[in-house]
Parts: structure tokens; C-alpha cells; sequence
């Protein structure tokens, strides 16, 4: 009876696929993601986000990203509400059974509505614009939203620049005293051959037409090309009722962002910068602003070189929440509490938090933040400016929505990259006034998944980390994660992956979305992992954070190291056999450790920085050089940019190196990989070097699909030439 029990258990539908499946690269196109989870007004449905990624009919092995919305009952199993090529926006309720969301209609976001009583979406708008980021104001009247327009089209532009002026600050332009010569010649007749201003219309002329860039700006780098015209972000109006017009609530040639609504509906709070005639290029700090429906404006917090961002009013009024970080240094963000317009109060929390939801009493704030490896999920008391953990650092709270007694929420973990769940919120106990944090860990406990995003999953067999740390020479605890290859056969021995993270403030660990795909590929294809987070990680506090200040070499390398050497003691580990890779700064980390250390059979650099002088005029990320350095003309002495420069070593690597940039990538540069691959090709090293056409620095997480199948391919494919398997 038993045998027929496990042979039947053995053919139930996904276990058998439990037990042999393996995580392939293709894989990855299977993976759906959950965002913006969203409450209706009265707390009995929810609609979300669904990112899919699906097979482009007309162009085989290629796929298109797709976004839609999804509505649940948490009773019934969940529905799709939208549908077709165009990606919706995440999900706003205007009311309990309406919906607004914005979808690309030729080349702009418009807004739409649609019903759940039927039907299909009807569009609110047709602004030449567009409507981007709208948020729905507390008495779902109107909307506030962004419009971005380019410098040269606000000279011109009646609505954000009725009155035709020019900015107050410099446009720098050498040559021209002042910011003028932007509206002389306007009117000439462009003329190669005529005089001094018909030739200066040519040239414009040329720049409209494309056949130039010229460049004045200090921040002239996007992440895909040079950008050498400011955009200037606007904020509008714009009342939910038929027929309305938007309306302008900003102008003139300062950005506004972060826009969130007063809990009276009365007026809207956003981020600014604090000063009207410094260029937005040099501007690293800003204030918090009320503007007025009638456009004027009064500050509501400021403080001298500091950051102040993200504006989030309590549902009662009586408080404001914000973040501030200071204009320059390695840093993390600070929460800072406003009570009645009062005193602002810092928050003690060292760690960079984001995702914010009130309670809907207005005595908690939710919100999420990097540590240890997970997301955990924190509540901050108005009241005491007292802050709890109330989730574990073995998963990742990514999203969530806070009801009067739900927490909706999307996690990720080693068991299932990404899910929904809802928590029923507890109840305090007797004669007790509050929810305690018992109460809510109890009650996390017995939360219940919305559906299933990725039950393909259950038919995988995955690889689960095992956590270690030890102590660095300064005093500071390491954390890494060893993972052993998928279906370990005792007795033989596998290749060990040392696998690093960038930033250098990232974070990895059991709860971090980004690596689910790729760790469990490599550990199916039989390699076993060991990932770390060195010194300068995010996650872990400030001084941690701060530790690799003047030091993103030696220092990182050797914790890095150290998890590698402990992990490859492991009884399956072949230690001929190890390899190594990491992108962005760990890119950089890559090509330092194979300057330092050869115990690598093989070595993978990606998207990296390897010439810390070069970096400061190629890549958009060129504030990391002040941040953790200093200028090169300033180096004169201590020489630091050349000390920690990979590429200072690129002499004694001896590890074959496959290095990948991509063509696009602006934000680390790719003469980076160009120097070190021309270096080594001149001196007959091991080097291949991969360009990917159109890819960007964000080319692993959200570039095109078949290219990041590519780039795990090329991996595996580069580390099984020196595998000898």
C-alpha cells in the first residue's frame, strides 16, 4: 500500500516536474512581476500591475515587455482587465468600481477610464503634451500629473512660458555674456553664405535637423545617448469631469517633481530646486514646495546643502513625511517627520528607505528598505518616531498597499521570484490601544498569496542559499551566500561562481529580485555560487556603507575573496575549477581582483569602470569620482584615481577575461572596455570583447530579452572553454 501511495504521489501533476525540472535560460521569459498594488476606495478589491514578457510574432527569438492591469477580490480568482500591445500604467481609483490609468496613444501618454460595470476603456484625453504620472487627489476630483518639455520648446511654449522669458540662471554658453542670443535670430533666414547671424541660423538649423549636437551642459549624458538639450519637468491640473482642460500649475525653468496631494485636496506639495538662478545641472539640492492651484507657491521645508524629496501627507493632514540626504558624499537618505507645520523631527534609521503607505488612522507609516540581504517591511509611529521591522530579511517586500485592514503586497524569495499576497491587519489585543508588532508578525505569518504569477516555478528544482559572515580587519560583519549546484551528487565535484554585485551601494541576497533568473541557471548548469556584500554595500548602515571610501579596490576584494575561499573549502567544490564575474562596479571589482589574484580559471567583466579619470568625462554616473575620490586635478599628489584604477594593473592579469559593454551604455561608458580589451589584445592575453547594439546599462534587468539570454549564454559559454568538462 505504500508503494502504490508513492507511486502515485510521484505522478501527481508538478511533482514530477518537482523533482526533475531545472531552471533554464529561456526561463526567464516566463517570469512575471507584480507592481503597484492598489486598494479600492473601500478596502474590498485591489487591482495591480502584471509585467509579462511575450514572443514577438513578426521577429523570431525576440520579445516584447507587455504591462496590464489586474483586479482581484480576494475571493475569486483574478481577472485581467486590460489588454492589447500598448502597456497600460499602474491602476488609480476614481471610485470603487472606476479605473484610471494612462497608455501611449501616437507617441503620448494619455489618460483613460475604464469601468468595471463593462465596457472598454474610454480615453480623457488627447494633450499634445501628454499626461505622465498621475496622481488622483484625496477627493477624487482631479488629478495632478507631469509634462516634460525640452528647453528650446519652453522658450516658445505660451502655457509653460506665457510671458516668453529666458531662464534666470547661465546657459553657459562661452562667448555670450548672457542668455539672449537664445532668442536672437529666431526670424533669420538661415544662409551659409551670408552674415554672421544667418550663418548662426544655419547652424541652429543643422542642430534641429540633427546634423549636429552642440554641447554646453555639465550632465550632457542620458543612459542611451547624449542629451545636450535641459528638459524641464512641469506639473498640471486637470478636473475628472466632462469635457475639463488641463491646466498649468508650474512654469517658467525650474523641474518639479513628486507631486502629492494635501489631504484637503487643496493644493499640491512637490520637490523643487532652492535656487531660481543656479543651473539645473549644478543644482544638488531642493526643497519641498505647496503650490496653490493658482500657480503661487510658499516653501514648506528647505534646509542649506540638502536634498528634499518625496512628499508624503498623512490621510488625516496632521503629518508630513520626507526624505532628505545632503548635496554631496556617500550617504543615506534620512526620514524627516512633520507634525502641524511644526519642528521637522529626523527619524533615527540607518538604512535608505523607500515605498511609503499611512495607515489609515494616520498613526503608522509603512514603508520598505534594503538590509541584510532582504526588503523587509517597516512601520514608523507618528507618534514616537519609533521604527519596527515587522517582515524577514530572507525575502523582499517590492510593492504594497495598506487598507483599514489589509496589507497587500508583492514579495520575492528563493522559493518564487515574485508574488502577490494579502495579510489580514491584526487586531490589538484587550484594553490594548495599538497594534503591537507581535501582533503584525503573528498575523504575517498567515498571509495569503493573490493568485499565482509564477507557478511555473513549482515545477523547478532550485538552489537555496546558505548564509555566513565573518569579521573584516575593520571590525565590520560580512554576509554572504553560498549556493550548491541543483541536484548535488556526493562525491563529485562541481566549479565555484564568485558572483558580485555593483553600485557599489547595491545589495544582494535571498530577498533581491534581480539575480533570482541567473543564479538558478548557473546553479542547474552545475556551478555553485558564493555572493557577498562587501564593505560600501547598501543594506547595512552608513558607516558600512562609507567603509570604501578611497578604497573600491583592496578593501571589497578582500571580503569578496575571503567568502570565495570559505565557500571553496566546500567538500563539492573543484577549486581548479573557479571562475568569476560581476558588472558595473563590480565589473570594475572583476577586472581589479584578476589584476590582484589568479586563482581564476576564467573571468567575465560587464558593462564596467576600469579608468577612474576616463569615468569622470565618459560616464553619466560621473559624481561617484568627487563622492569616493576626488578631481583629477586635485590628485596631483595623493594619486588615488590611478592607484584604484583597474586598468593601472591591466599588466599582470593573467585570467583569460571576456569583457561585455553595451553600445549605448552611458552611464559607465564604453571606452572603458575598449582601453582594457585594446590593452590586453596588444600584449597577446586571453581577452574577447562583446558589444551589444542598442543595449544600455540597465541591459541585464530591462534591456531586450534576447540580449539578456545572450549575455547568460556567453557566460556559460565563455567559463565552459576553461571548465574542462
Amino acid at each position: 500500500m505504500q508503494h502504490r501511495f508513492l507511486f502515485l504521489l510521484l505522478f501527481l501533476p508538478g511533482v514530477l516536474l518537482a523533482q526533475t525540472g531545472k531552471v533554464s535560460v529561456t526561463d526567464l521569459t516566463r517570469i512575471r512581476t507584480a507592481s503597484n498594488p492598489t486598494f479600492s476606495p473601500d478596502g474590498k478589491k485591489a487591482v495591480y500591475a502584471v509585467q509579462s514578457v511575450e514572443p514577438d510574432e513578426a521577429n523570431k527569438w525576440e520579445y516584447v515587455y507587455r504591462t496590464h492591469l489586474w483586479l482581484t477580490d480576494f475571493q475569486n480568482p483574478p481577472r485581467q482587465l486590460t489588454r492589447g500591445e500598448e502597456s497600460v500604467s499602474r491602476g488609480i481609483w476614481q471610485d470603487d468600481r472606476t479605473l484610471l490609468f494612462t497608455r501611449v496613444i501616437k507617441g503620448k501618454s494619455q489618460l483613460f477610464r475604464l469601468s468595471l460595470d463593462g465596457g472598454e476603456p474610454q480615453p480623457l484625453t488627447d494633450w499634445k503634451y501628454g499626461i505622465s504620472a498621475p496622481v488622483l487627489s484625496p477627493d477624487g476630483s482631479k488629478i495632478v500629473f507631469s509634462v516634460s518639455l525640452g528647453l528650446q520648446e519652453l522658450l516658445k511654449d505660451s502655457l509653460f512660458n506665457p510671458k516668453k522669458e529666458l531662464p534666470a540662471w547661465s546657459f553657459e554658453k562661452p562667448g555670450f555674456k548672457d542668455n539672449t542670443f537664445l532668442k536672437e535670430g529666431t526670424k533669420v533666414k538661415p544662409n551659409p553664405d551670408g552674415s554672421l547671424e544667418e550663418i548662426r541660423a544655419f547652424l541652429n538649423q543643422d542642430v534641429t535637423d540633427k546634423k549636429a549636437k552642440v554641447i554646453n551642459r555639465l550632465n550632457f549624458q542620458g543612459e542611451a545617448t547624449t542629451q545636450p538639450e535641459i528638459s524641464v519637468s512641469h506639473l498640471c491640473l486637470l478636473e475628472l469631469k466632462e469635457g475639463a482642460k488641463p491646466t498649468v500649475l508650474t512654469t517658467g525653468f525650474k523641474s518639479f517633481s513628486g507631486a502629492a496631494w494635501t489631504a484637503d485636496s487643496k493644493a499640491v506639495l512637490a520637490s523643487t530646486g532652492q535656487n531660481t538662478d543656479t543651473h539645473p545641472d549644478r543644482e544638488q539640492v531642493s526643497r519641498i514646495v505647496r503650490l496653490a492651484p493658482d500657480g503661487t507657491f510658499s516653501d514648506v521645508y528647505r534646509k542649506e546643502q540638502e536634498r528634499a524629496f518625496a512628499p508624503v501627507p498623512s490621510p488625516d493632514g496632521k503629518y508630513l513625511l520626507l526624505i532628505t540626504s545632503p548635496s554631496e558624499g556617500v550617504s543615506i537618505p534620512s526620514l524627516v517627520l512633520i507634525r502641524d507645520g511644526g519642528t521637522p523631527a529626523v527619524v533615527r534609521f540607518d538604512r535608505a528607505p523607500s515605498n511609503f503607505a499611512w495607515s489609515k488612522d494616520g498613526a503608522y507609516v509603512y514603508f520598505t528598505a534594503a538590509s541584510n540581504g532582504g526588503q523587509p517591511l517597516y512601520r514608523l509611529s507618528a507618534a514616537t518616531l519609533a521604527v519596527e521591522q515587522i517582515s524577514d530579511v530572507e525575502s523582499g517586500i517590492l510593492d504594497f498597499d495598506v487598507s483599514a485592514d489589509k496589507l497587500l503586497y508583492v514579495r520575492t524569495e528563493v522559493a518564487n521570484p515574485n508574488e502577490l499576497f494579502v495579510v489580514t491587519q491584526p487586531k490589538p489585543a484587550k484594553k490594548a490601544k495599538t497594534i503591537t508588532l507581535a501582533d503584525w508578525q503573528t498575523a504575517w505569518k498567515a498571509g495569503a498569496k493573490v493568485g499565482a504569477l509564477n507557478e511555473w516555478v513549482a515545477g523547478k528544482r532550485l538552489s537555496y542559499p546558505e548564509k555566513r559572515t565573518f569579521k573584516n580587519e575593520k571590525g565590520l560583519t560580512i554576509e554572504y551566500w553560498i549556493m550548491k549546484p541543483t541536484g548535488l551528487e556526493a562525491g563529485k565535484k562541481y566549479p565555484l561562481l564568485l558572483n558580485m554585485h555593483g553600485g557599489p551601494t547595491a545589495m544582494w541576497g535571498p530577498g533581491e529580485l534581480s539575480m533570482w533568473h541567473e543564479f538558478q541557471y548557473f546553479c542547474a548548469q552545475g556551478y555553485g555560487i558564493v555572493y557577498a556584500n562587501p564593505r560600501g554595500s547598501g543594506g547595512y548602515g552608513l558607516e558600512f556603507q562609507r567603509a570604501n571610501v578611497k578604497d573600491w579596490g583592496t578593501g571589497p576584494a578582500s571580503d569578496v575573496l575571503t567568502a570565495a575561499s570559505d565557500a571553496a573549502k566546500e567538500a563539492w567544490v573543484d577549486t581548479s575549477r573557479q571562475v568569476i564575474t560581476g558588472g558595473s562596479y563590480a565589473g570594475y571589482l572583476t577586472a581589479w581582483i584578476v589584476g590582484h589574484d589568479h586563482r581564476f580559471k576564467a573571468a567575465f567583466a560587464q558593462r564596467g569602470v576600469y579608468d577612474l579619470t576616463t569615468f569622470l568625462g565618459e560616464g553619466n554616473a560621473w559624481r561617484l569620482i568627487p563622492a569616493y575620490f576626488q578631481y583629477p586635478w586635485l590628485d596631483k599628489t595623493e594619486k588615488v584615481l590611478e592607484s584604484e584604477s583597474p586598468y593601472t594593473f591591466v599588466d599582470k592579469i593573467r585570467t583569460p577575461l571576456l569583457i561585455k559593454h553595451g553600445e549605448n551604455d552611458l552611464r559607465t561608458g564604453v571606452i572603458q572596455s575598449e582601453m582594457m580589451y585594446k590593452s590586453m589584445k596588444i600584449m597577446g592575453k586571453e581577452v574577447e570583447y562583446v558589444r551589444m547594439p542598442g543595449g544600455t546599462h540597465e541591459l541585464s534587468r530591462s534591456g531586450n530579452v534576447r540580449q539578456r539570454i545572450d549575455r547568460m549564454l556567453r557566460i556559460y559559454e565563455f567559463f565552459e572553454r576553461y571548465m574542462g568538462r
